[in-house]
């Protein structure tokens, strides 16, 4: 089981640097878990490439329905935001990344990320992290 944040799962449907790793990461064919936060990230990615004409609207569309819909589970927000909360008081990091964390933490799962900040984070506090 491993937690993807948006870095990663962005990468399956728009082009960025290591798209081809990130891909692979989901042919692994292992249970991917995601707080339901990914989706408005996700979408703020594609919506900022419509924004510079880099993708038509459908095209920024078609992006976010299939990274959310490549993710096997989606956690609510609901039930992490206290945990990730404190981690981001305690570490002064920004919440939205600390909910990843803070999944991956209660899940005893590994956080894969293409953020150098959360990896650092995420090995800081003893939870297992794989880079993209």
């Amino acid at each position: 089981m491993l937690v993807v944040d948006a870095s990663v799962a962005a990468k399956w449907a728009l082009p960025e640097p290591d798209s081809g790793r990130a891909l692979a990461l989901h042919a692994r064919g292992e249970t991917l878990l995601a707080p339901s936060l990914i989706a408005a990230e996700i979408g703020n990615a594609a919506w900022k490439r419509v924004r510079r004409g880099l993708l038509t609207r459908d095209q920024g569309l078609e992006a976010i329905r299939i990274a959310v819909e490549l993710i096997s589970r989606i956690v609510p927000d609901i039930e992490l935001y206290q945990p990730a909360a404190a981690l981001a008081v305690d570490f002064g990091h920004p919440i939205y990344d600390c909910f990843y964390v803070a999944l991956a933490s209660r899940e005893q799962s590994t956080l894969v990320t293409a953020d150098a900040r959360l990896l650092a984070l995420a090995s800081r506090i003893g939870i297992s992290v794989e880079a993209l």
